[in-house]
């Protein structure tokens, strides 16, 4: 499966209601007909997670990790990708000299690529791919933090994030902004862009708009 065509058919499915039918014919232009058979293999990965809560996997393309990291140029120290996928995010922020790098993922499908794309790249024992509920993950010692994940989760991640992160952190979104959040910056544009947001910077929005401040 192409990256770059499963990123340009999440963004084609964006607003639109695809029956059964249109779903298989966008799957089998784009590449993803592997993908579709193979998610009936995966989704016993999601059973224990909520419904409102899961999140489909759509690989980041090349593009869209560049900006990540672009937008993490500079910082150092530990990296988490929440639903890290097939690893790419996670194995890129090890190789820019992020130390360490953790990717948490649910699907033991997942993991088992990600291991094997470790191991490919020379990086396998040197980044950590832990089968572990995002939701449950302590994040107060991370201060670098990637997410590509759904809509629907991000208001409750935005509230995860606020509340256990540290005051130096910076979260990077790919494919959707977090819907409450203002960013510090943002890179790329369509479905390749990114936003940084900066925890200090969010809180003091946060305290601002709790004390009546004008924003």
């Amino acid at each position: 499966m192409d990256p770059e065509d499963a990123g340009e058919a999440a963004a084609e499915l964006q607003g639109k209601t695809v029956d059964g039918w249109g779903l298989f014919q966008i799957a089998a232009g784009t590449g993803l007909t592997a993908y579709v058979v193979w998610a009936g293999i995966l989704m016993p990965g999601f059973r224990k997670v909520p419904l409102k809560l899961q999140v489909p996997y759509v690989p980041a393309s090349i593009k869209q990790v560049e900006n990540v990291m672009s937008l993490l140029k500079g910082r150092s120290g530990k990296m988490v990708d929440l639903g890290s996928g097939d690893g790419r995010i996670v194995l890129e922020a090890y190789k820019q000299g992020f130390r360490p790098a953790i990717g948490y993922e649910l699907n033991p499908w997942l993991l088992r690529w990600s291991g094997y794309r470790a191991w490919k790249a020379g990086c396998y024992g040197k980044v950590s791919f832990l089968r572990e509920d995002l939701w449950k993950v302590n994040l107060s010692d991370c201060k670098n933090v990637t997410v590509f994940l759904a809509p629907s989760v991000l208001l409750l991640l935005e509230r995860k994030l606020l509340l256990e992160l540290p005051e130096d952190a910076r979260v990077v979104a790919g494919r959707f902004p977090l819907p409450n959040w203002i960013p510090t910056t943002t890179a790329g544009e369509g479905v390749n862009q990114t936003w940084a947001y900066d925890i200090k910077m969010i809180r003091g929005i946060q305290q601002d708009k709790s004390d009546g401040s004008p924003v």
